[in-house]
């Protein structure tokens, strides 16, 4: 009853992290187990030069290979020469960072606890639902078509619009890049999944994790996988975590690279691929005296295509292992569940 009663206490507007309170209140401590050690060692995670995907065969084959063992190793990936240029990214940090800035009357315009909702500001996970609530604050919103969604973004600060949505545009084409590359991995046409990918869900998730005075006791995000085939990751500074399945399940600093893109296969990649590839289970720690800005952008099919293992990796040492699913069933799984509880992934119910 107590961390229900915490949950209507630190509602979106009114939270602890947006307070800046000088404790960390106990409707925010995760179990002693599930506690950063903030000591975490660095994850050696492949950092892949994407030139070689445009240069020729020879080079784009070796890139192909590079990121299949990374999807199955790691199911995580840093990238460098993505194309996507140094100052838009800076633009696009610093639009999100301005917005997390505005009058708290100016950000509620845009509060909403439904996880169906297009464009939502919010803190936690769900907003005075979750029993464990989270040290972030988020801004969530539709990108694709961008013409579509993008006057219904925040028109204050006067720069979001212009600078979030070039980033938008530039970062969906890496994801289609970044995708075909992934499918010619599995062995799969690289165009497998184009035209799918090119009508399909981009949301860009905005995170700001502010300065938390006992990091040691909650954490920005609880450890989870992505629902999506793709999330391509801008983080300003370090504070993400994944877990090494080949380690014993440690978790470990994915290191900060200037310049570099985080890549998390997902859910839906890991059902494409029938589990060949795995969808990263990760989290954010937090830090005692810094604000983390993170820019994560997912990727998937359109919000009621499903996605099923691809018939080509199906025969009889290799059945069907996962059932199909959409993005649409999965918000409706995060709406109906308390993910941040640990006890609940999306995944394993789709699992055969």
């Amino acid at each position: 009853m107590e961390s229900d009663k915490c949950s209507k206490c630190f509602s979106t507007g009114q939270s602890a992290q947006e307070e800046q309170l000088a404790h960390v209140p106990d409707c925010y401590e995760v179990p002693p187990a599930q506690r950063p050690s903030l000591n975490s060692p660095q994850a050696h995670v492949p950092l892949i030069d994407l030139a070689g995907l445009r240069i020729g065969p020879p080079q784009r084959s070796t890139v192909i290979q590079s990121i299949r063992e990374a999807c199955i190793r790691f199911g995580f990936f840093q990238i460098i020469n993505h194309g996507i240029d140094q100052a838009l990214m800076d633009k696009a940090l610093s639009a999100a960072d301005e917005f997390f800035h505005l009058p708290t009357n100016e950000k509620m315009k845009f509060m909403s606890s439904d996880v169906h909702k297009p464009v939502r500001y919010g803190t936690s996970i769900k907003d005075g639902v979750d029993k464990i609530q989270y040290w972030r604050v988020f801004l969530k919103h539709y990108a694709n078509p961008l013409n579509d969604w993008i006057l219904s973004w925040p028109e204050s600060p006067p720069n979001y619009r212009e600078d979030m949505g070039t980033y938008s545009r530039e970062v969906q084409k890496l994801a289609l890049e970044l995708t075909g590359a992934i499918t010619e991995s599995l062995g799969l046409n690289p165009k497998y999944l184009n035209e799918k990918m090119k009508q399909g869900m981009q949301v860009i998730v905005t995170n700001c994790y502010p300065p938390c005075p006992q990091p040691c006791l909650t954490l920005g995000l609880p450890p989870h996988s992505d629902y999506s085939c793709l999330t391509i990751l801008l983080q300003g500074s370090p504070g993400l975590e994944v877990k090494d399945m080949q380690d014993g399940g440690a978790w470990k600093l994915v290191p900060h690279i200037d310049g570099a893109l985080q890549i998390h296969i997902g859910d839906h990649f890991e059902v494409l691929s029938n589990g060949v590839y795995k969808s990263v289970v990760h989290r954010a720690i937090l830090d005692y005296e810094k604000t983390r800005i993170s820019i994560a952008s997912l990727h998937s099919l359109g919000l009621d295509d499903k996605m099923e293992p691809a018939i080509q990796l199906l025969d009889q040492d290799h059945p069907k292992a996962y059932k199909g699913s959409s993005f649409r069933d999965f918000l409706d799984f995060l709406s109906a569940n308390d993910i941040g509880q640990g006890n609940f992934c999306f995944l394993d119910t789709l699992k055969i």
